[in-house]
């Protein structure tokens, strides 16, 4: 197997592992910033509220709110972490730190919110009790919903520009983005809850009936269960390894198709190291007749070609190897 491209591509310095250092960019900062400065004022009222009252809804959603201020810090910390550049011990980069610390968020939400919010509602179903002020809670709730919406609202102008032409369900699939889309998960569960909060305290003031208080804490669990299953499940595909798009990988096709020099693609190996550092490894076979330094032209173009049409594939290794032999090492024929 002959790897001409790296030789090509290390004189332009894009091997080095200093030079490749990912910044996160502003809007997605900035999604995650005014999800904390509107989850943290939502915890503290809610929390006198539940104090005051004496309703467990409340108290989950005070848990809740908190439990998401959290997870915007770790969201933020996993940000900065993995925007640090590639070194010795991680020549790939740190990118897919964000990952690990958005599966800590789902398992956060499971564990602590939706835990306390079952607990919470199991305990007043065994010992009920009347609720006072009632209207404090209302107050609270209209207040958390104008803060939540307003974050929800940051997060999801920043998912409709990156989700371009794609609908929204297969955008949210297809995301490699868990700063945002977390973001926007968790501001629609906490909107869904403060619905379940008003639902349950609205029905026990009209039947005088704490039940309902209690009924809505526990649906409020299951809605942040739901949420952090999803959550996960979207997370640990990008922790193993996702590829690029197929829009993507199509478009790469398509630009090494159009090289005369190339007789067919063998392989086109992508993976997201961050949501834009995508690594990609091509094997390339080659028309017999054309020199080496025809191969080594043909790379370099490809490469600049690649990278000026999708800035977010950070690192290309290219294979020059007959497609036979390709074929018989796939199928690990020696």
């Amino acid at each position: 197997m002959q790897t001409i491209g790296q030789l090509v591509l290390r004189n332009k310095g894009l091997f080095f592992p200093d030079s490749i250092q990912l910044k996160p960019k502003t809007g997605r900062i900035w999604v995650v910033l005014a999800a904390i400065i509107a989850n943290a004022l939502i915890a503290v009222t809610k929390a006198v509220a539940s104090a005051v009252t004496g309703s467990a809804a409340m108290l989950s959603e005070a848990v809740h709110s908190i439990v998401d201020t959290s997870n915007q810090i770790l969201v933020l910390w996993g940000l900065k972490r993995s925007s640090r550049p590639a070194d010795d011990k991680h020549p790939f980069g740190y990118g897919m730190e964000l990952y690990f610390w958005t599966f800590v968020v789902a398992i956060l939400i499971f564990a602590i919110g939706a835990g306390v919010s079952l607990y919470a509602g199991i305990s007043k179903i065994r010992d009920p009790h009347e609720l006072s002020d009632l209207h404090i809670n209302y107050f609270v709730l209209g207040f958390a919903l104008i803060f939540e919406a307003s974050a929800w609202t940051v997060a999801f102008r920043e998912f409709r520009k990156k989700k371009g032409n794609m609908g929204y369900f297969k955008a949210f699939k297809s995301s490699k983005d868990p700063a945002v889309f977390t973001v926007l998960f968790e501001d629609s569960a906490a909107i869904l809850g403060l619905a379940a909060a008003f639902i349950g305290l609205l029905l026990t003031q009209l039947t005088g009936n704490p039940i309902y208080d209690a009924a809505a804490s526990i649906a409020i669990a299951i809605i942040l269960g739901c949420a952090a299953a999803l959550l996960a499940f979207e997370t640990k595909g990008l922790l193993i390894g996702e590829s690029a798009s197929s829009e993507v990988i199509a478009g790469i096709r398509k630009l090494v198709l159009r090289e005369s020099n190339i007789l067919t693609i063998n392989e086109i190996l992508t993976m997201h190291l961050g949501p834009e550092d995508i690594l990609l490894n091509i094997s390339i076979d080659f028309h017999d007749t054309i020199s080496a330094g025809a191969v080594e032209r043909t790379i370099s173009r490809l490469e600049n070609q690649i990278k000026e049409e999708y800035p977010e594939v950070a690192r290309i290794f290219i294979e020059a190897q007959n497609w036979r032999a390709h074929e018989e090492s796939a199928n690990g024929i020696e």
